[in-house]
C-alpha cells in the first residue's frame, strides 16, 4: 500500500503539472489575443514556475533505486590529523543536520565519540523523510577541506579529511541473516549527555561484526537492550548496504565513490583559504559560497552525481545490449 500510494501521488504530480501548463498556455494565448498584458505575464510567471517544478520531479525520478525510498543512516569519521580532522568531521556532521532541516526531513544522532580538544571522532545520524537514502547516498567517499587552522598559533594553511559512509535503514520485509557467533559485543559508559545514569552504566553498546569487519554503535537510550536492539538494526543495515555496493560493482558501474572510500579517493573539496570555492571531484560541479553549502546547500552536488550514476548505468546498459 506504501508503494501504491507513493506510486499514485507520482502519477498524479505529473497529470496535474501537465493541466497547470496547459492552462497557462491557453491564458498566454488568450490574453495575447486581448492585449492584456498583465495577464500575460502573470502566465509566464506560472510557466516558470512550473518549469522549476518540473526540473525537480526529473532529478527524484532518478531515485529509482532498490532502498533509495528508504531512511538513511550517515556515518562521519575523521581521518587522519587530530583536533584539525576531529574538528572537520563535526562540520560536516553540522551540514547534515542543516541539510535534513532545510528539507523537512527528521534528524536523530544515534552515536557520538567526541574528539580529544575539539570536534568529533566518529557520529552516525539516522535521517528520515521521503527518498532520504536515495539523496545521501551520493555523499558516500572522502571530504576534503583545506582552510587556515584555527588551532595553529602561526594560522598555517591545512589540509583536513573526513569520510562519510551512508546506508539505508532496512525494515522486516527484507531478511538478512546473522549468525551471533560472528559478533562480539563491547559495552561502554556513553559520552554524550543524558543524566547521571546514562553516564554512569554501561549502557551503550558495540557490536563488530567479525567476518566483515563491519562495527556499529548506539549510546542514545539508558537501556542497554533497547540500545542493543537498535545496534542490530543498523547492522543489517550495514550488511544489506554492502551487498547493494557488491551488486554495484558486478554491474561494472563507472560510479564508484561508495566502493573506494579512502584516503586520496575524495569526493569533494571545500576550500576555504586562499580563495572560497567547493568542487566536486566527480561531476566538475562548483560553488563559490561554502558557508552556503556548509550550511546544508547540497542539492546541486546531489543531483549532478545522481544523473552521473544514472547515465553510466545506462551506459553500461547499451554497451551490454550492443
Amino acid at each position: 500500500m506504501r508503494e501504491r500510494n507513493y506510486l499514485a501521488a507520482q502519477t498524479e504530480s505529473v497529470r496535474r503539472l501537465e493541466r497547470e501548463t496547459k492552462d497557462a498556455g491557453e491564458l498566454i494565448e488568450l490574453a495575447a489575443n486581448e492585449g492584456e498584458a498583465a495577464l500575460v505575464a502573470e502566465g509566464e510567471k506560472t510557466l516558470r514556475a512550473l518549469a522549476e517544478e518540473a526540473k525537480r520531479r526529473e532529478i527524484e525520478s532518478l531515485l529509482s533505486g532498490e532502498a533509495d525510498g528508504n531512511d538513511a543512516y550517515v556515518e562521519i569519521n575523521a581521518g587522519a590529523g587530530g583536533t584539525e580532522a576531529q574538528d572537520w568531521a563535526e562540520m560536516l556532521l553540522r551540514m547534515y543536520l542543516r541539510w535534513a532541516e532545510n528539507r523537512g526531513y527528521k534528524a536523530e544522532l544515534i552515536d557520538r565519540a567526541e574528539g580529544e580538544q575539539a570536534g568529533i571522532k566518529s557520529a552516525t545520524l539516522q535521517v528520515s523523510g521521503a527518498n532520504a537514502y536515495g539523496w545521501l547516498k551520493t555523499e558516500a567517499g572522502v571530504h576534503r577541506l583545506v582552510r587556515i587552522s584555527p588551532f595553529d598559533a602561526n594560522a598555517r594553511r591545512q589540509t583536513s579529511f573526513a569520510s562519510v559512509w551512508v546506508y539505508p535503514v532496512i525494515d522486516d520485509t527484507i531478511a538478512i541473516e546473522i549468525n551471533e557467533a560472528d559478533l562480539r559485543v563491547d559495552t561502554y559508559r556513553s559520552s554524550g549527555a543524558g543524566g547521571q545514569h546514562v553516564n554512569k552504566t554501561e549502557s551503550a553498546i558495540r557490536i563488530t561484526h567479525v567476518p566483515s569487519g563491519i562495527v556499529v554503535a548506539c549510546q542514545t537510550d539508558r537501556s542497554q537492550h533497547r540500545n542493543r536492539a537498535r545496534a542490530m538494526e543498523m547492522l543489517r543495515a550495514r550488511l544489506y548496504e554492502a551487498e547493494l555496493r557488491k551488486r554495484e560493482a558486478q554491474a561494472a558501474l563507472v560510479e564508484n565513490a561508495k566502493t573506494e572510500i579512502g584516503w586520496g579517493h575524495q569526493i569533494r573539496s571545500y576550500v576555504l583559504a586562499p580563495y572560497q570555492m567547493v568542487k566536486d571531484l566527480r561531476t566538475g560541479v562548483e560553488k563559490s559560497n561554502p558557508a552556503a553549502v556548509l550550511d546544508g546547500d547540497l542539492d546541486a552536488f546531489m543531483a549532478a552525481s545522481l544523473a552521473a550514476r544514472v547515465g553510466a548505468t545506462r551506459s553500461e546498459a547499451s554497451a551490454q545490449a550492443g
